[in-house]
């Protein structure tokens, strides 16, 4: 009896010693992609491609199967628009290089799932820095989105094993998420392996900030009819879900869901270091990483290797994102899912800012344009112009407040 008693023991602490050395490693490839030796991971720069080389070396170290175009790198080139926001190619502008680096566990299965993250970010403070000073300083981009990048690496260590070999699995780190989905946008165009063998796309974007109340938004549930059913049955660690339908959102699943591949977009949530220098390793929730990791690999779990994951269109995507050239100044709360567009962050001197909006405020009404989410505070926006004044009215605590803005 002792001797069982011991190797139960013995059993439960190589569990637990296994868990702690993924969590280490987890926190090991945050550590280096978000220090400063980096220089915050822009596109095209030194900083980015030294993050390329480490991912090399771990894809090597993990035993994937080299599949970008020259090992497991795919280099692209992209010659910027004037502004985030335009059609128009600025001619006068030098192209980027960026670098996906593409590895593959082949299982010889019939299908693969595609697990991808962006490990670009906003270097010394690209367009999208949120930071008020535009003093140069780095942005690390611990959650956004080394947090990413740590959990596809390590499920690539998992799924290198018999436990999962229902399926084959494509492991992508993308470059240039942050000007404008690049990477992903030219793989899903140039991919290296046969799109129609693609069961699902599951892209990870800043999963680093799990907080107490352990609220996980997972997007794109609506791409296929399977993922509601199996997401419940994952979910056994009771995370606090908030999911939504659609497959097109600011981040690099959405190239996969526009050549109908079901896909799906785990996020944390927002917080007042997005976009930020401050958004450094030593914030990151290393455990809260692992056990969404533990999450997705129930999932997979869950899905038939046999059977193709059926594809739909969602509400809302026959239409591009609307464009806009104005904004407010704030942070938008995208785990929030009540009516009107809840503010996560007001940014001083902007907009918002000046109207007196404070964080916590919910915008209801922009103008004559009536905001019930996230869509409809985009496609307000994009009915103004830099000069123009609307009454915006939002909701604090039971007050209801009007204020002037001026874009």
């Amino acid at each position: 009896m002792k001797n069982i008693y011991l190797i139960l023991f013995s059993f439960l602490f190589a569990i637990s010693s296994f868990g702690q050395n993924g969590i280490k490693q987890i926190q090991k490839d945050v550590k280096y992609l978000a220090s400063d030796k980096l220089q915050g991971r822009e596109t095209g720069t030194k900083g980015e491609q030294m993050a390329a080389d480490y991912l090399v070396e771990r894809y090597k170290e993990l035993g994937l199967i080299e599949k970008g175009t020259k090992g497991y790198v795919q280099d692209f080139s992209v010659k910027p628009k004037k502004n985030p926001h335009s059609k128009e190619v600025n001619e006068e502008a030098k192209e980027i290089n960026g670098k996906n680096i593409v590895g593959l566990v082949d299982h010889q299965a019939k299908y693969t799932i595609v697990l991808g993250a962006h490990y670009d970010h906003l270097g010394k403070g690209a367009e999208g820095s949120l930071h008020a000073a535009k003093d140069g300083q780095i942005h690390n981009g611990a959650d956004d989105n080394a947090s990413g990048v740590a959990l596809i690496l390590g499920l690539a260590e998992e799924l290198n094993g018999e436990k999962y070999n229902d399926f084959n699995y494509l492991f992508i780190a993308f470059s240039g998420e942050e000007k404008g989905l690049w990477g992903s946008n030219y793989y899903a165009k140039n991919p290296t392996v046969d799109l129609e063998e693609v069961n699902a796309m599951i892209n990870f974007d800043m999963v680093g900030r799990l907080d107490t109340s352990k609220g996980l938004a997972i997007n794109g549930v609506g791409t296929s009819t399977k993922w509601n059913e199996i997401i419940e049955k994952a979910n056994t660690d009771n995370f606090k879900l908030i999911t939504s339908e659609s497959g097109v959102g600011p981040s690099d699943h959405t190239s996969f869901y526009l050549v109908d591949i079901p896909v799906l977009h785990f996020f944390t949530g927002q917080h007042s270091d997005y976009h930020k220098p401050s958004d450094d390793a030593d914030k990151v929730n290393y455990e809260g990483i692992a056990s969404i990791e533990n999450m997705v690999l129930r999932l997979i779990e869950e899905l038939d290797g046999s059977e193709e994951m059926d594809f739909q269109t969602t509400k809302q995507d026959s239409s591009t994102t609307p464009r806009f050239t104005v904004t407010l100044g704030v942070m938008p709360d995208y785990m929030f899912q009540g009516d009107g567009m809840r503010l996560d962050g007001v940014t001083d001197g902007r907009p918002a800012s000046e109207a007196g909006f404070e964080q916590g405020d919910i915008v209801i009404q922009m103008g004559e344009y009536k905001v019930e989410g996230m869509q409809s505070y985009m496609e307000a926006l994009s009915k103004f112009k830099k000069g123009d004044k609307a009454l915006v009215k939002v909701k604090r605590g039971e007050e209801l407040i009007e204020s002037e803005v001026t874009f």
